[in-house]
């Protein structure tokens, strides 16, 4: 035991040096790059999972609980913020919802119009009760019954038509989820367009704009409003037309048909209202980041297409899933404080937080962390679902999470059944953001 704890601590060592010459080049590469500015070329390579991972592994080594006085979340009420990166003190930060709460109610009743989402509630009755109601009605054993063969069809359709280039995003990652929205959920939205626009702008302002941007709070209160007054309608209108459906729609309004606590009108709404704001942004852009560090690594991806070439869903989820902890959708996941107290309470590494204090725990991090993971900047499918914090942990982990799980391969498999998948020349086979926080444009090209 004390000879493997010398190991890793050895181990965490030469990889913070490492990483510190690698910090050490970047910023010198930077400050000689020709093009663009300084401090957009700094923006740029700071914000990649790479450059972050190189920060992180010295921080858990040198400051695993980073305690400072700046304010860096603006856009939710704070005295100063704290960074968490060891594995076992970001599940400690997590797990202790009633020391650590998450601070969403008051963006979550404004785009809603005063009603919240239990995504933004405590551990209280009403959020026991709303979400034990989504958990009826949205069934586990829809997965294998519903949502893989719907993704698996839809995701086939869509390449096939693709004749050798593809637009991921466009195409493909923003597409498919949207179209699941349609048939699973029974909300389709006014277009499929603008489905996509209103879960976009209401994900980057709930958990994105960190900063607090007047126009991401414009564009996400504009969206709000619409989205909202379509679920109104949607909800008026199966309640008048009911039809033989069984979306989750319609499981809601039988639910409220059987009197069940917490399920009138508004309720629904503004359930189905959170849990389709997660679903679209989630998974266009995980299976976008995953795919990415698949087509990079010629080994893990030519392993990818075995496996979904012999309908191998498991190994398959296993070379998405590994590539995407190299690049999760979100590197952190923040709480507040609700009191005086400390993380890490009687380690070395324990810290004071002070009520108020924005906590960020590092889940990419904490995927990293060789305290916790085997060997962990080796590319392994042999990994324990436990090693991975992709979604969350705890309370409030996605509640779409095993719906991920299961449909994300599916999303990707028949673009990676194809031969030389590979990056488009030039430009266009660079993942292009358009400004914002998600891929917009990708083209990969390929055996048809």
């Amino acid at each position: 035991m004390w000879l493997t704890a010398i190991r890793v601590r050895a181990e965490m060592v030469v990889g913070a040096m490492v990483s510190s010459w690698a910090l050490i080049a970047l910023v010198t590469a930077i400050f000689q790059g020709e093009h663009a500015t300084v401090a957009s070329r700094l923006k740029a390579r700071l914000t990649t999972s790479d450059t972050q991972r190189h920060a992180l592994r010295i921080l858990r080594l040198v400051w695993p609980n980073l305690v400072l006085s700046e304010r860096f979340v603006k856009a939710y009420d704070n005295t100063g913020t704290v960074l968490v990166s060891r594995a076992s003190d970001v599940t400690e930060m997590l797990d202790r919802e009633a020391d650590f709460a998450v601070v969403y109610e008051p963006k979550m009743r404004a785009i809603t119009g005063g009603g919240n989402f239990f995504l933004g509630m405590q551990d209280s009755a009403d959020y026991q009760c709303h979400v034990s109601n989504m958990r009826v009605a949205v069934r586990r054993d829809d997965l294998a019954r519903i949502l893989v063969p719907l993704a698996a069809r839809l995701g086939a359709e869509i390449v096939t038509s693709c004749a050798g280039r593809i637009d991921v995003p466009a195409q493909l990652t923003r597409r498919l989820p949207a179209l699941l929205v349609a048939e699973y959920f029974g909300t389709p939205g006014p277009s499929e367009a603008k489905l996509i626009e209103w879960c976009e702008a209401l994900f980057w302002y709930l958990f994105i704009d960190l900063a607090g941007e007047q126009r991401i709070a414009g564009a996400a209160l504009r969206a709000g409003q619409e989205f909202c007054a379509y679920l109104d309608a949607a909800i008026a209108a199966r309640k008048t037309d009911p039809g033989p459906r069984d979306d989750i729609l319609a499981r809601c309004l039988a639910m409220q048909a059987a009197d069940l606590p917490g399920m009138d009108d508004l309720s629904i709404r503004n359930n189905l209202f959170g849990l389709l704001i997660g679903f679209v942004p989630t998974l266009a852009k995980a299976s976008v980041n995953a795919l990415a560090q698949l087509v990079d690594r010629p080994e893990q991806l030519a392993g990818a297409r075995r496996a979904a070439l012999a309908d191998d869903d498991a190994a398959l989820a296993a070379h998405v899933f590994e590539a995407l902890r190299f690049d999760p959708i979100n590197p952190v996941i923040y709480r507040r404080a609700t009191r005086d107290t400390t993380i890490a309470h009687g380690t070395p590494r324990g810290r004071r937080v002070a009520k108020g204090m924005m906590v960020m725990g590092a889940n990419l991090s904490a995927m990293f962390d060789p305290m916790k993971l085997d060997d962990p900047d080796a590319f392994r499918t042999d990994r324990p679902w436990g090693d991975y914090m992709l979604w969350g942990y705890g309370m409030h982990n996605c509640f779409g999470a095993h719906i991920n799980r299961a449909v994300m391969p599916q999303i990707l498999k028949p673009l990676l059944r194809r031969e030389h998948l590979r990056r488009s020349p030039g430009a266009a086979g660079r993942v292009d953001l358009a400004g914002g926080p998600y891929p917009a444009h990708w083209i990969l090209e390929f055996v048809s």
